[in-house]
């Protein structure tokens, strides 16, 4: 077994999204700054309603999955598929855009915080197309795990742990996600085993975590190198990551906004069926 370093850092930059949505944005902030399937990764946090109380009115996506995970608050989800589901604390959104889907997002309440993560994830050229699918997953339904010294919640994967195997609500896709929460109490270590064919990333939202010796910093996609498993220990204030992973697609990709396809054909191809109301019409 060999553990997996610390291959490059890529530090959150302030940004916006939807109606004025305040949030830190690591994957996505630039086309070159991305790690196979994952395409971006936003982590919005706030207390002050002005900063997430317009949400993200209707708008179109194609050709990936977004995936939402609340920490803290209420937002409630609509799409032209009829689908309404309200995302809880700990609970997720997993959405996939495929052929194309028109949705919004709205905060449910007026004031107090608000903390989560949107992640997109690309899709592969065979399945860009096929049908918009919606799974809105609550809190009780996320798998965890609790000793003294950690915390885990899988949201999708499956994951080798302490004798017994989790296993995520997320299965069956083709690029073999693993979404895991982890904390971690002051001074703990764990060692995460992660299979050596997927391209991973942590991002570390609380206390203080290390990999080997090297600290890895607040709001920033840590992107690791070969290996099988992921070793951290926690500072002395203790500390909570993202641990994310995936089997790498390979393809070209082409974005525009909210589409991701493989060719500029493809982009506009998309821009024509958006403009023309045909988006997410069966093919």
């Amino acid at each position: 077994m060999s553990e997996r370093p610390v291959r490059r850092m890529i530090p959150a930059i302030d940004s916006q999204d939807g109606a004025g949505v305040k949030l830190k944005r690591s994957l996505g902030q630039r086309q070159s700054l991305r790690i196979d399937p994952f395409l971006m990764l936003d982590h919005f946090s706030s207390d002050d309603p002005d900063d997430y109380i317009a949400g993200f009115p209707p708008h179109p996506h194609r050709g990936f999955e977004t995936v939402t995970y609340m920490l803290d608050g209420q937002m409630l989800h609509r799409d032209h598929l009829g689908n309404e589901g309200l995302l809880r604390s700990g609970g997720v959104q997993w959405m996939t855009a495929g052929r194309g889907v028109i949705h919004e997002e709205r905060p449910q309440q007026e004031a107090g915080l608000m903390r989560g993560f949107q992640l997109w994830v690309n899709l592969p050229a065979q399945e860009k197309m096929k049908p918009a699918a919606y799974q809105n997953l609550e809190p009780e339904s996320i798998p965890e795990y609790r000793d003294e010294q950690v915390s885990l919640r899988l949201v999708a994967g499956q994951l080798s742990w302490q004798g017994q195997t989790l296993t995520g609500p997320i299965t069956g896709i083709s690029t073999a996600p693993l979404f895991v929460d982890i904390q971690l109490q002051p001074h703990a270590h764990c060692v995460i085993p992660v299979a050596e064919d997927l391209a991973a990333f942590t991002y570390v939202f609380e206390g203080s975590l290390f990999i080997e010796h090297t600290a890895l910093p607040q709001h920033a996609a840590v992107e690791l190198g070969a290996g099988d498993r992921l070793v951290l220990s926690a500072g002395a204030e203790g500390g909570r990551c993202l641990l994310l992973a995936a089997r790498p697609i390979g393809e070209p990709i082409v974005q525009y906004g909210p589409f991701v396809m493989n060719t500029l054909e493809e982009i506009d191809q998309a821009l024509q069926d958006y403009r023309a109301g045909v988006l997410t019409d069966p093919a």
